[in-house]
């Protein structure tokens, strides 16, 4: 549950303002356009963009349920998520760089601050105490715990905490906390974006590979860089293209390229990939999050083909528009959900484990049961999602300054056709009857 994260896609027209200058002299009459010209693009959120987040959360929070190593070939979440941010990020840089960050860590920073209190008083009631913690004792610990707060590096927590009867199993922190790598990633993104994008518009090329570089150096064990500043710095490398392709696609670049060249290049980066993986496989086989440089070069080529085919849709095609409302509003609170659906995760063991009390519980019903848990897993936290996007949910809207909505679907709200609410910004098992979901969100 790497992404999100991870936030987030599409941007009104600017207004015509030819069409401005005929409302003000409606006497002389307007030329014909010209039938060569391409029909204006509808003010509106890009619904594909939208789509595209509304799989990549999805997928997420599958994979750390079930722990499927295969779903991180199968759709890269986090790569995704980079680049749709980057390509938010791009648009929004045409207003001065400083106002631009400020908003964008604005709205990252209160829904962080409602997840870190939950998750830290439930620390400190489950008995962990910072100052006697081996691996985070000390003043070290104490400014490690600001991370809580502004995640610029990794924020402190017990590996294992509680006991083995309890309602969450010990390691229900770290697989809480060890989402918030993605918050990091996406704030390094944010402040140095000014900078990228400068370099980016003169030197396209060499700014978009020079990730893919950093990778192989850092995340191949060529250079090796300890602790969690290593951590932070191979994924600012690994995800780091898929945030500057967000620029390619907001700039045209990709565009540019002739599409049999693009997904030709982009599937030798991606078969790349899958040879570096195949020689380097890590404890779960063929993670990709466990293999930097695979993960990497299969991301980056996976969102070059995305964005190359992008549609630009002004609303969800065909059978696609029943999902509409739930990519509304995943949309709206893809960072709500991206925070708390591990916690959920785990939550819905304790409530399942009820069911074994229950008087109709024979020897029958009790391996049934067992062998349908984690199904029974995935329908449960769903419900429990949107509990959170109720209770929680609120936060993103009053961090981007709008009013605060319950359920914001889209639905109760006059709109112009295409329009469709949603952020303007963004930011990724065990064995037995209590699986546990994974601790770093991809």
């Amino acid at each position: 549950m790497k992404p999100l994260p991870v936030g987030p896609a599409g941007v009104p027209a600017a207004p015509d303002a030819s069409a401005s200058a005929a409302a003000l002299a409606p006497s002389v009459p307007a030329p014909d356009p010209s039938p060569s010209l391409p029909a204006p693009r509808k003010p509106g959120r890009d619904r594909y963009l939208d789509l595209l987040r509304t799989l990549a959360l999805v997928r997420v929070v599958v994979y750390h349920l079930f722990g499927w190593a295969w779903l991180t070939v199968l759709f890269p979440s986090m790569g995704v998520m980079f680049a749709l941010a980057g390509s938010l990020m791009a648009r929004s840089l045409k207003r001065p760089a400083p106002g631009v960050i400020r908003g964008r860590i604005r709205r990252l920073l209160p829904p962080l601050w409602v997840f870190s209190a939950v998750v830290l008083a439930m620390m400190f009631a489950a008995g962990w105490n910072i100052s006697e913690d081996p691996d985070h004792s000390g003043t070290l610990g104490m400014v490690e715990l600001l991370n809580y707060v502004v995640p610029v590096g990794a924020p402190p927590y017990p590996w294992s905490l509680g006991d083995k009867t309890g309602l969450l199993e010990q390691t229900w922190a770290v697989q809480s906390a060890g989402v918030l790598w993605y918050l990091r990633a996406y704030l390094w993104f944010v402040l140095a974006s000014p900078l990228l994008l400068w370099a980016f518009r003169r030197f396209p090329w060499p700014t978009l590979l020079a990730p893919l570089g950093l990778t192989a150096v850092v995340g191949t064990g060529l250079v090796t860089i300890p602790g969690e500043t290593g951590n932070a710095v191979t994924d600012f490398a690994v995800y780091g293209s898929c945030w500057i392709l967000g620029f390619a696609h907001h700039e045209g670049m990709l565009q540019k390229i002739p599409r049999y060249l693009a997904v030709s290049c982009s599937a030798l980066v991606m078969a790349f990939g899958l040879w570096w993986a195949s020689g380097h496989l890590g404890p779960d086989g063929w993670d990709l999050n466990d293999i930097p440089l695979a993960q990497a070069t299969w991301s980056f080529g996976f969102v070059v083909i995305l964005l190359q085919y992008s549609p630009s849709w002004q609303e969800l095609p065909g059978r696609l528009k029943r999902w509409d409302r739930l990519v509304t509003l995943s949309n709206s609170r893809a960072m709500t959900i991206y925070l708390w659906h591990n916690l959920l995760i785990m939550a819905t063991v304790p409530i399942l484990d009820r069911l074994y009390e229950l008087p109709f519980m024979d020897d029958r019903m009790v391996g049934w049961l067992d062998s349908t848990y984690m199904v029974w897993m995935f329908v449960l936290v769903w419900p429990l999602i949107g509990l959170a996007i109720v209770s929680v949910g609120w936060v993103e809207d009053l961090a981007a300054k709008r009013s605060p909505r319950l359920w914001p679907d889209g639905t109760g709200k006059p709109s112009r056709p295409g329009a469709h609410s949603g952020p303007r910004s963004g930011p990724g098992s065990g064995s037995g009857s209590r699986p546990r979901a994974r601790a770093r969100a991809r």
